[in-house]
């Protein structure tokens, strides 16, 4: 299994990033397991929302909720429904995320696709199945961007999917029409790496043009 070698590709020529932002979004960012002990202020997280909400979604309908997870209270509550693997390094992280979307984010349509929300709202209002599979896909899309975003604040982040989300659900979302499906920590490391980045697939292995 191949992959490609980022210093192979003459990045500088093709994006529209420089050099230091394509490393940090990108080639240098690496998932963290430990970190400082550096708070994540109040207007960081709001710098990362306001990056994170500006990808594109389908019907703009920017399923994706967040509940950021700073207290100690909160962050042993949240502890007890997440992995054994993932417990220690979630209460020493700065910051955590838990990434929900709304099964309801198409009540909001008046607001963020007026030209259509007459015509499409009933639609999803009568399916359920359909904007819940809509709510879902999209905010995985969303959680993409917003793992760029607290990349590009400085941050490093440890996306994991590994805990029980009907339990985070209870402890977290019961009031609410969220779902629960990825949790992330934030944070500034604690050192550099200390393993070898894993392989990624080459483009040949992994796209066609047809």
């Amino acid at each position: 299994m191949s992959i490609d070698i980022a210093n192979e590709i003459d990045f500088d020529s093709q994006l529209a990033l420089n050099s230091e932002a394509t490393a940090a979004l990108f080639l240098d960012a690496r998932t963290a397991n430990a970190w400082s002990d550096e708070e994540i202020t109040d207007e960081t997280l709001q710098a990362i929302y306001a990056l994170t909400k500006m990808g594109p979604t389908a019907f703009n309908g920017q399923p994706l909720r967040i509940t950021w997870i700073r207290s100690a209270e909160a962050r042993e509550r949240l502890v007890e429904h997440m992995m054994d693997g993932n417990k220690a390094k979630t209460l020493t992280a700065p910051m955590v995320a838990v990434l929900s979307f709304s099964t309801e984010w198409h009540s909001l349509m008046p607001t963020t696709a007026p030209h259509m929300a007459d015509m499409m709202m009933p639609m999803f209002e009568a399916n359920i199945e359909s904007r819940t599979t809509s709510g879902s896909n999209n905010a995985h899309v969303q959680a993409g961007y917003f793992i760029l975003a607290a990349r590009a604040a400085g941050l490093a982040v440890g996306p994991m999917t590994g805990f029980n989300p009907a339990g985070v659900d209870a402890e977290f979302n019961a009031d609410s029409s969220h779902s629960a499906f990825m949790v992330i920590n934030l944070g500034k490391p604690a050192g550099p790496s200390t393993h070898d980045r894993l392989p990624r697939l080459d483009f040949d292995l992994a796209t066609v043009t047809l």
